[in-house]
């Protein structure tokens, strides 16, 4: 499965040139991670159990987009581990892919030691697992 989710794109997110601020896709990440984690995964976002971590993010710019349009974020996740994930991030305008990149986050306790997600939460990740990352995520 894909999770999709999607932006609209104001004068608030624009440059002088009405260039999409390339901050903005960072911010869209982590929006459509929680929206996703939320809605799909886990509502209480295993507050109680631990904290995620973002190790590692990285978005690559391939088109540009401009105040009025819509972005549609697509989110899959991809070597899914017992204790981290990459999530994989596509950003399309009217179907064509404007930016993409990850996330790798890890699972820790309340004291920040790494430890292993629930089962059934590995389960749900692993619904949205697709099995290669586009060349997005380096080897």
């Amino acid at each position: 499965m894909t999770f999709k989710h999607a932006f609209d794109i104001y004068l608030k997110d624009s440059n002088a040139y009405t260039n999409t601020y390339f901050a903005r896709y960072f911010e869209w990440q982590g929006v459509c991670r929680e929206r996703w984690f939320h809605q799909c995964i886990a509502a209480d976002m295993l507050q109680s159990q631990g904290v995620f971590i973002t190790k590692r993010a990285h978005t690559e710019y391939v088109h540009e987009t401009f105040p009025f349009q819509t972005v549609e974020c697509e989110l899959n996740s991809f070597d899914v581990r017992h204790c981290s994930f990459h999530l994989l991030f596509r950003f399309k305008v009217g179907g064509q892919l404007v930016a993409s990149g990850y996330q790798q986050i890890v699972f820790a306790s309340l004291t920040k030691q790494i430890q292993r997600l629930p089962a059934d939460v590995l389960a749900k990740i692993r619904t949205y697992e697709v099995k290669e990352s586009g060349g997005l995520i380096p080897a």
